[in-house]
């Protein structure tokens, strides 16, 4: 059995694919003894760690006493197979994704509207051709904006 859950390249995935991915591996790893997950990606293994460390979150709330071994295993390989998520948004993803499992953190279900951003403290290299920051702002997954550069 083969579940794609793809997401755009040096994006972190949607809460939504994160629990799509944890509900669909532990009820495949649940369905019998047997039955393993492979996680495969073509990129950096930071995107890999974001749905390992997700897992671990998500089984750690919903497994067992006899899987406690199972997590010691997976925890071992993330440490020393898998680079550690470094991302500051994957790693906020995690944080979200363990805040929703714990219920810290509620869904907002209501649109957001973003009105203005500010930036402090943006570098001043005039000498040197001078720093032009821009904005990309994504809605879904689909950039839906992008300032001037």
């Amino acid at each position: 059995k083969v579940l794609d859950f793809g997401w755009p390249d040096l994006h972190t995935p949607a809460l939504e694919k994160i629990c799509s991915i944890c509900k669909a591996m532990d009820m495949w790893l649940n369905t019998a003894t047997h039955n393993v997950v492979v996680l495969h990606n073509k990129g950096n293994r930071g995107r890999l760690g974001v749905v390992v460390a997700a897992y671990m979150h998500y089984s750690n709330i919903s497994a067992s006493a006899n899987q406690a071994l199972d997590r010691f295993a997976m925890k071992r390989f993330y440490e020393d197979k898998v680079v550690p998520v470094g991302q500051p948004s994957q790693k906020r993803y995690i944080h979200y994704f363990s805040g929703l499992l714990s219920g810290s953190i509620k869904m907002n279900n209501k649109p957001l509207f973003l009105h203005h951003v500010i930036m402090h403290g943006i570098p001043n290299f005039e000498s040197k051709g001078g720093c032009r920051p821009f904005l990309k702002i994504y809605q879904a997954m689909q950039p839906v904006y992008t300032s001037g550069i």
